[in-house]
């Protein structure tokens, strides 16, 4: 999943110190700028779970509509008789299209 590939979490934003020299950064804004970031980066986490979830709703729904779909075998016998039943129509046809010469030559 994604969250192992993730080096940082919200608590380590939050907690992360920084060193402070003399002509360091102000502390106030790089907690606010950290705040934005952990705020963002919740949002993120957020929709990334919820598209997760979604994506496996949506496969199982998938696999659930495949095997309904799948056509159930039917008997042999019932096959067999509706080719029959078109040969037949075939031959009548082509009896009554060509008359009899096909059949008599």
């Amino acid at each position: 999943m994604l969250s192992d590939k993730l080096k940082l979490t919200t608590k380590d934003i939050l907690e992360k110190e920084f060193k402070t020299s003399m002509r360091g950064y102000h502390p106030d804004e790089v907690d606010q700028f950290l705040d934005l970031i952990i705020k963002d980066y919740e949002e993120f986490h957020q929709a990334i779970e919820k598209l997760q979830q979604e994506n496996m709703r949506l496969k199982k729904q998938s696999e659930t509509t495949m095997t309904r779909s799948q056509p159930t075998p039917s008997p042999q016998s019932v096959a067999g008789s509706t080719n029959f039943d078109i040969l037949k129509r075939l031959s009548n046809l082509e009896r009554h299209v060509f008359g009899d010469k096909l059949y008599n030559e």
